[in-house]
């Protein structure tokens, strides 16, 4: 980072421990140096959209994209019946690409 003139924004940092189950206890939970920061290990970070944990079980990222779905499909129940048919249809196919 020093080469390239780069500074570490550690509000932004997250440090990221990946472990097999069996392995877990073994993780360090204290904070991590990284360059003049401390920076304090989480146990999942969202790189490009996409939730990792520490396990790698993707536990995190089915549980946001379970709740992301749900709160679009409550969205569309609470105005079913100011849509017509096609345009209720539309909605829920539009919503469905998204995600």
């Amino acid at each position: 980072m020093k080469a390239h003139r780069l500074q570490l924004n550690p509000a932004k940092t997250e440090v990221l421990w990946c472990a097999s189950s069996r392995r877990q206890h073994q993780i360090p939970t204290g904070p991590v140096r990284v360059g003049d920061a401390l920076v304090s290990p989480v146990t999942a970070a969202r790189d490009l959209g996409v939730y990792i944990d520490s396990g790698i079980t993707m536990r995190t990222q089915v549980i946001n994209t379970v709740r992301a779905c749900f709160a679009a499909l409550r969205k569309i129940r609470s105005m079913r019946w100011s849509l017509p048919q096609h345009a209720l249809l539309t909605l829920v196919f539009e919503q469905s690409r998204e995600k």
